[in-house]
């Protein structure tokens, strides 16, 4: 596929500025974090009850994403840190050339921002794949929680933790595998993150191009798409355009943990 094709199929990036996505009203919370359906893969993970609902005391508001629109901005100040709770995201950096480099993907349930932590200022831009909700919740107003819950303390190191195995994992994929290796690890891990949603394993929709897939992995898009074909040509996988059909899942694990043994 040409990039000029490749960029007629992909929709523009709209971004919206810090103060206008502030100034957006804040939908009524009608959930708490002791009630979200959520709470066992979002902030409240593994915190003991009393802990969980020190959590109901926090202020923050829910807001919607239009696919392609940004959250946040590389370089903007950091004063929140976002749960997601329906759609998909991308964490990006944008290199010397210009080029986009994926950083990461997250689901609902999963937390984004930790990246504006060390310098104040976010280090990615993170953009809707497709339309989502977030909460929003202000840093400052998480911390003074903390000062008063050795628990809650314990768990947001924990988040920061999360982010620096992130990044090993990332660096893994890119150091160390084939193309193969690389995209049956991504498969396994997003079948993983669906799973713990409740949702089937082995059957979903990859919210993301085969082109970010790429970028995320290493890889060259024509790459990708080879690395897609073989998995077919094996009865690994079934493909309809993002559909993804896991036909061996034993086998896709063997794959990807032959480099790891």
């Amino acid at each position: 596929m040409s990039t000029a094709t490749l960029e007629a199929r992909t929709a523009p990036l709209h971004y919206i500025s810090p103060a206008e996505f502030r100034a957006r009203p804040a939908a009524t919370l009608t959930t708490l974090c002791s009630s979200c359906h959520l709470k066992d893969l979002c902030l409240p993970c593994g915190m003991s009850a009393p802990t969980v609902e020190r959590l109901d005391g926090l202020h923050f508001g829910r807001r919607r994403v239009k696919a392609g629109q940004a959250l946040y901005r590389a370089g903007e100040p950091f004063q929140t840190i976002y749960a997601v709770r329906s759609g998909t995201f991308k964490s990006s950096l944008t290199v010397a050339d210009g080029r986009e480099q994926v950083s990461g993907f997250s689901m609902a349930g999963e937390l984004m921002g930790l990246d504006g932590l060390a310098q104040g200022r976010h280090a990615s831009t993170a953009t809707a794949l497709e339309d989502a909700e977030i909460c929003a919740i202000p840093y400052d107003h998480l911390m003074e929680l903390s000062a008063g819950s050795s628990e809650l303390q314990r768990v947001v190191a924990q988040l920061m933790s999360r982010e620096i195995v992130r990044e090993h994992s990332l660096m893994l994929l890119l150091g160390s595998m084939n193309a193969e290796e690389r995209l049956a690890s991504f498969l396994l891990n997003i079948s993983q993150r669906m799973k713990a949603r409740g949702w089937s394993p082995s059957e979903f929709h990859l919210r993301m191009s085969r082109a970010e897939i790429g970028s995320y992995l290493g890889m060259k898009l024509e790459t990708v798409s080879r690395t897609f074909s073989a998995f077919v040509q094996q009865g690994l996988l079934a493909v309809d355009k993002r559909h993804i059909r896991i036909l061996d899942l034993e086998a896709l694990t063997r794959t990807f943990e032959a480099r790891l043994q």
